[in-house]
């Protein structure tokens, strides 16, 4: 798995532990897990193309 790949999955796992720790305290807010979903999906993305 490449650097930037793995950054990314951090990221995501960071963003996940964030968010929810947001939705707990404040309630839920749309767009922030909207933009987590984006996250992922571009993690998903680099994840598929680093191993073809």
């Amino acid at each position: 798995m490449p650097g930037s790949t793995k950054t990314m999955g951090v990221l995501t796992v960071g963003g996940l532990v964030m968010v929810t720790a947001y939705t707990v305290a404040l309630g839920s807010s749309g767009w922030l897990w909207f933009g987590w979903v984006v996250l992922g999906l571009i993690t998903l993305a680099m994840l598929v193309s680093s191993s073809t």
